[in-house]
């Protein structure tokens, strides 16, 4: 899905206050002080609660991986001001034959309210459609989770309505708000909708 230029682990995205990198050993920890917030880790499909430290390796294994094979891109998020902290993740991954890859994100509970993940979602959509083939980018919410509904909508993502969703670390299906965002509906940082020029 992603081109080599993301398949390293020296790459990263720049935003107004943030700096986007690939996950490193060294966040571990602080990794897991965030999702080990229940607040955090339970609006989730895929965090498990409690989250120890294995966990915490794991991801970071799995995630570089998919960066390195380019099956998705995983990018910490970080204070520009404190690039080696990790406070919150944003992805985009399982792209499909259909051109649709699946947007996750967290942000640990002390920087809530800032428009973090705002801005660093905003980034990471803006690099997929600006370097992909994705023609749409799709993405849920629990139906109780104010904080990713509103993100959701500032994005630009369209409600499609509600769905199941698998949620192993939850212990089965939970009911979830859809979303879907095509290439050009995107409200970007960056500008990522592409130029229609008219045809000759």
């Amino acid at each position: 899905m992603f081109p080599e230029i993301t398949h390293d682990d020296v790459f990263r995205l720049e935003t107004e206050r943030l700096w986007l990198r690939w996950p490193r050993a060294a966040d571990a920890d602080e990794i897991r002080r965030h999702v080990g917030d229940p607040d955090v880790a339970l609006m989730t499909a895929s965090i498990p609660h409690p989250y120890e430290a294995h966990d915490a390796d794991a991801f970071i294994t799995s995630a570089r991986l998919e960066n390195a094979a380019g099956g998705g891109l995983h990018l910490v998020i970080t204070p520009k001001n404190r690039p080696g902290d990790a406070i919150g993740l944003v992805s985009l991954h399982g792209a499909d034959r259909r051109g649709a890859a699946t947007l996750g994100f967290w942000l640990g509970k002390t920087y809530w309210g800032h428009g973090f993940t705002t801005e660093a979602a905003r980034a990471l959509i803006d690099l997929a459609f600006g370097i992909t083939s994705l023609d749409r980018i799709v993405s849920s919410a629990r139906p109780d989770n104010s904080f990713s509904l509103h993100i959701h909508e500032k994005l630009g993502f369209r409600r499609m309505g509600r769905g199941i969703l698998a949620a192993p670390a939850r212990g089965g299906d939970i009911e979830v708000e859809l979303f879907e965002l095509k290439r050009g509906e995107a409200h970007t940082l960056f500008g990522a909708r592409r130029p229609r020029f008219p045809s000759t």
